[in-house]
């Protein structure tokens, strides 16, 4: 299940590629605006302008935008930074990998077989998907049900 912290993160940066074009949006108004506990959104837009996806100005007329174009922000990406691995386990993990303390043979493991399937699944649709996309998903108004 997504947490709220990636849920959170994937939500601003929405709302900051929705904002180009505009003066840089203070925290208190994102924060606002999204429903998001503004402590919590702090610490996220942190960790994304520490990873180079956005850019803060300080002072009158300061807040955050975006430091990329929302076409080359990707949804895998930005789970990294807030969860860290996509993959279910351990042992499937293209960044995290650490072998199972229980795992007799990982070569012959069923289990990782079924799970590095899983994080390839996954991984396809949210490395491809990007903050564009999911704008343009809002927008589209069509039904998923």
């Amino acid at each position: 299940m997504l947490s709220k912290k990636t849920k959170y993160a994937i939500k601003a940066l929405v709302a900051l590629g929705k904002n180009i074009g505009n003066p840089p949006m203070q925290i208190v108004k994102l924060a606002e605006r999204e429903m998001i506990p503004r402590k919590f959104l702090e610490q996220i837009l942190l960790d994304m302008r520490n990873a180079g996806y956005l850019y803060s100005k300080k002072g009158a007329g300061g807040g955050y935008s975006l430091n990329k174009a929302p076409e080359d922000i990707f949804l895998a990406d930005i789970l990294r930074i807030t969860d860290g691995p996509i993959a279910m386990v351990p042992c499937a993990s293209l960044k995290f990998y650490r072998k199972c303390d229980e795992c007799h043979d990982e070569i012959t493991c069923g289990i990782r077989k079924t799970f590095i399937d899983v994080r390839n699944a996954t991984l396809n649709v949210l490395a491809s998907t990007s903050i564009a996309d999911v704008i343009s998903r809002e927008s589209d108004g069509t039904n998923l049900f």
